[in-house]
């Protein structure tokens, strides 16, 4: 069983996509393996997440943690966030940092008894969970839970997000549904391209949640079917971290060639959330944080931003062929377009 859970700015109670994830863990009889990029609640939602995981310690169940520890490579708006040390000891379960340098350990996602995955773009943050778009995926399989098993054993044992996502990506059978499941930075690359094809092959439609497009067999394969008009493009994108992006562009020289191919790819159909610009205290985080793919029937759905930093990250993408699930995930995103002015571009705006 697949099924897609979509949130909405403003569209859900953060305590209410809390006891979502707890229902989740209370589940679980034997494991949980958790890899997460940001963890850190307000003592409500700290209450319910984290009353489940000690629950299920408590029960007998063997549960891990890793989370990213820190970042000092120059990044696209927003800045990696700190997680709730304090918070996660308080657990009382063995958990262990994963250095983010050079690259992120970007995963948010729950592996429970060798049996399911909960998964997506959704940090476990209030507002992650009340105030940004986001898409979860939770999936019943033993064999996709084995593939996240693996990865999050390279994790745990090196500690290295570089040292990651080298398992393949076999097709999985998941009741009738062909699903591969990816991890980077092992197949970065072999990702973003296996979605440029996608996208370049669709004959019908195309839809793309995605906080920022860098990667450039997305944007070629984008910038390709913008300029031939024949099937139906039309996508969101954070408009706050499109311009720092630009700007960054700006400062290493990558504006020349990418800009015309991201502004060609954007001029149809997108949209872009002009989200609260990151403050180093107290600002509001309502990102367009979705991060999904719709190429006709296939949809690719987890914690990836298109992008070339997101190749080098400890990411993981669902990839599933499912008419049903390429409507579902194609009517959120055509939703979420419709709430924000189109995007727009500049040649190399001042960041803010």
């Amino acid at each position: 069983m697949i099924e897609l859970r979509t949130l909405r700015d403003g569209g859900q109670k953060s305590i209410a996509t809390a006891e979502a994830v707890a229902a989740f863990l209370d589940e679980a009889r034997r494991t949980l393996e958790l890899a997460h990029y940001d963890f850190h609640l307000a003592p409500e939602t700290a209450d319910v997440v984290g009353g489940a995981i000690r629950k299920s310690a408590a029960r007998g169940v063997a549960v891990r943690i890793v989370f990213n520890l820190d970042h000092r490579n120059p990044i696209p708006v927003p800045p990696p966030p700190e997680p709730d040390a304090e918070l996660i000891a308080s657990l009382g379960v063995p958990s262990r940092a994963i250095a983010g340098d050079p690259d992120l350990m970007h995963h948010k996602y729950v592996v429970r008894d060798g049996e399911a995955v909960w998964t997506g773009s959704m940090n476990w943050t209030d507002d992650s969970f009340s105030r940004q778009e986001n898409v979860i995926a939770t999936v019943h399989s033993a064999e996709v839970a084995a593939a996240y098993a693996v990865n999050f054993e390279e994790l745990w044992m090196t500690g290295a997000v570089e040292l990651s996502g080298f398992g393949e990506p076999q097709t999985i059978d998941v009741a009738g549904t062909p699903v591969r499941a990816w991890f980077t930075p092992g197949h970065g690359e072999d990702l973003s391209s296996r979605i440029g094809r996608a996208i370049g092959r669709a004959k019908r439609r195309v839809r793309i949640a995605s906080p920022v497009i860098t990667t450039a067999p997305v944007l070629g394969a984008l910038a390709q079917l913008s300029s031939e008009e024949r099937i139906d493009l039309a996508g969101v994108v954070d408009q706050t971290q499109v311009r720092g992006v630009v700007y960054q562009w700006g400062e290493n020289g990558n504006v020349h060639w990418k800009l015309p191919l991201l502004r060609r790819a954007l001029e149809r159909g997108f949209s872009g959330k002009p989200s609260t610009p990151w403050l180093p205290e107290g600002s509001l985080h309502d990102f367009m944080h979705a991060k999904v793919t719709v190429a006709d029937d296939i949809v690719f759905v987890g914690s990836y931003n298109l992008s070339r930093s997101g190749e080098r990250n400890a990411e993981n993408v669902l990839e599933l062929e499912s008419p049903e699930l390429a409507e579902q995930a194609a009517g959120y995103i055509d939703e979420i377009r419709a709430l924000y002015p189109p995007a727009e571009l500049e040649d190399r705006p001042e960041p803010g």
